[in-house]
């Protein structure tokens, strides 16, 4: 009886947070924690415990799908793993072999046309790891519809340097001026295809870090961060969705954030021009948060024809219009 009220609970839950969330990131970036003391906790081997997060795996790709994300990064064997007991290390790259060749193959995969592609220091792989790579990115790489990122022996700190290490060795080549080293350029040097940006981070199994994981497209982005107290295997869509959530409350913020900072520069205006403090309000009006009414705050209403003076005798209703 207890276990049935609790399914029904969660399942009400779950329907609460889906009709909360009215906005979904484009790439989310996972760091799958906890299978070892999930496996622990069951009483089993750490290789059960890898089994069951692959599940959790394809459950959240799924999630994503639903949901409308449209780019999926997951953190599945970092540079550090090399460190762990060979039992282990070969545990995760039988594990890796299996489920690469199985997605290579997997109608869903190519019914919802997912590409699959790996990041990090893949020669660093056993090569039997390595061919499956090959398989599945090779038989999803026209797919353009959905975008799945495999982190293998990653190491963020790693990416950083050895793009730098290229650029290095391009300007000593004379292949490179440095005045034209950008974004961009570092960029193209990280990845073949670079990744969006990074919008959320989400990280199971109880620990708040993010490990260097993709800094230069998260925290270059200030992605949005969810940690959570469940290993990855008992990583359930509600905490998926508590994650989501937790990108829109961010995203929101900075949507007001802006707007005030908009309205504060439109005050400061004073004396200038018309058509330049009409320009000003014109493009910040659509960064306005929805309960802001910005569709309703006219130029008019700021009074910025009279100068100053008509923006500060305006001061008390802008603010009122964001507390």
């Amino acid at each position: 009886m207890f276990k049935w009220a609790q399914r029904r609970a969660h399942a009400a839950y779950e329907r609460l947070l889906k009709r909360e969330i009215s906005g979904v990131p484009a790439h989310v970036a996972v760091i799958q924690d906890g299978n070892r003391r999930y496996a622990s906790k069951q009483g089993t081997g750490p290789s059960d415990g890898y089994q069951a997060g692959a599940q959790t795996t394809e459950k959240i790709l799924n999630w994503c799908k639903e949901m409308g994300v449209e780019e999926l990064t997951l953190y599945t064997f970092s540079t550090e793993n090399f460190d762990r007991p060979d039992h282990e290390r070969e545990t995760v790259f039988d594990l890796l072999e299996e489920k690469l060749y199985e997605f290579g193959d997997d109608d869903r995969v190519h019914n919802g046309r997912v590409c699959i592609r790996a990041i990090g220091e893949i020669e660093r792989l056993p090569e039997r790891v390595r061919e499956a790579v090959e398989y599945a990115e090779h038989r999803t790489a026209h797919y353009d519809e959905f975008t799945l990122n495999i982190a293998l022996a990653y190491g963020g700190r790693n990416e950083l340097l050895g793009a730098a290490r290229e650029v290095v060795r391009a300007v000593e080549r004379d292949e490179l001026d440095p005045t034209n080293i950008d974004v961009s350029e570092i960029e193209s040097r990280l990845y073949d295809r670079p990744l969006r940006d990074v919008d959320l981070i989400i990280r199971s199994g109880g620990d708040e870090r993010t490990s260097n994981f993709l800094p230069w497209y998260a925290n270059g982005n200030e992605a949005a961060v969810f940690f959570c107290t469940p290993y990855w295997p008992e990583f359930s869509r509600v905490d998926f969705l508590r994650a989501i959530r937790t990108y829109e409350s961010r995203e929101e913020s900075w949507r007001r954030t802006r707007a005030k900072r908009a309205l504060t520069l439109v005050k400061a205006l004073g004396d200038v021009e018309l058509t330049e403090a009409r320009a000003t309000v014109e493009r910040f009006q659509n960064r306005m948060p929805e309960e802001s009414n910005a569709d309703e705050l006219t130029i008019e209403e700021i009074n910025i024809t009279d100068g100053a003076t008509g923006l500060r005798g305006r001061e008390d209703l802008l603010e009122k219009r964001f507390d």
